[in-house]
């Protein structure tokens, strides 16, 4: 009888290979052992570990969002909108998981999450590096926002150039310029270093365009960024939800304000001319 760990995949059986020199190519190519080793917790407490691997799985996913807006910015700006739009709807899935990587640490009461509150020290979401990225894409950017990762060269260097390049939605406005609609041009040409701020021309752009047919894929452009923006509103709320259940109004980690900084953030919508310009169609 043949040992059943010769056997390999490629056998009349259709067993799987069972022996391999080094590490298993599934390991080579996932990294699993990697990531299942990076939680290394800093209290007795029981319920850290769930803290620091929802933690770790958002950023995953923030990198995930700033790699599919990236591929979709990039696209849109040569014209290739088939392109975009496919990353556009990945990122809907990627975000619809993200925001769902909140249930494990969602309705964690104070006592709970004081019992390692503690080991985070000066910790902070807001320090996350790719969430910053992230934060740029969207149009919502700052240069002192940089200050915190002056002490790590190579995000810094990273974060300097997301801040430097135009958003998503900078390349969606070119887009509909290049279409024949009329984005302003002081909006075209602004410096995007700095902040996106609604425009009212370009609120007129979107009322054209879901004035017209339902069926254009200009509307289904909008639709998609719509719907990345609910879920970025949805995320917002639900970080601010989950630090007042475990936190009150006490300060954050970081120093920040914690309750008050997040309120402030979950009432900025994300491509704020989709949203008005429904109240004039």
């Amino acid at each position: 009888m043949n040992d059943p760990g010769s056997v390999t995949a490629d056998s009349p059986q259709g067993t799987p290979t069972l022996e391999f020199d080094g590490t298993t190519p599934y390991e080579d190519y996932v990294h699993a052992d990697v990531l299942t080793h990076l939680q290394q917790p800093l209290s007795d407490d029981p319920g850290e570990m769930a803290f620091l691997v929802t933690t770790q799985v958002m950023e995953l996913w923030f990198a995930l969002l700033v790699h599919e807006w990236r591929t979709a910015r990039d696209a849109l700006r040569t014209d290739d909108v088939d392109h975009a739009m496919d990353a556009l709807h990945r990122s809907i899935a990627v975000h619809q998981a993200l925001n769902e990587s909140w249930r494990p640490i969602a309705a964690l009461t104070p006592v709970q999450f004081n019992a390692y509150r503690g080991a985070l020290g000066e910790a902070s979401g807001f320090q996350s590096a790719v969430y910053r990225q992230m934060e740029f894409l969207l149009g919502d950017k700052s240069s002192s926002l940089l200050q915190p990762h002056r002490g790590h060269p190579r995000v810094h260097a990273e974060l300097e150039t997301a801040l430097a390049e135009p958003c998503l939605y900078d390349a969606v406005l070119g887009y509909l310029h290049r279409q024949g609609l009329p984005v302003p041009r002081e909006v075209l040409h602004r410096d995007v270093s700095g902040p996106y701020t609604a425009d009212a021309g370009v609120e007129e752009v979107w009322r054209q365009i879901y004035a017209g047919p339902q069926h254009s894929p200009l509307v289904a452009l909008g639709e998609a960024l719509t719907d990345i923006g609910e879920l970025v509103w949805r995320w917002r709320s639900d970080h601010l939800l989950a630090t007042r259940r475990a936190m009150g109004a006490r300060a954050g980690t970081g120093g920040s304000p914690g309750v008050a900084w997040l309120e402030k953030r979950a009432a900025r919508p994300v491509f704020p001319e989709l949203w008005t310009a429904r109240s004039h169609v």
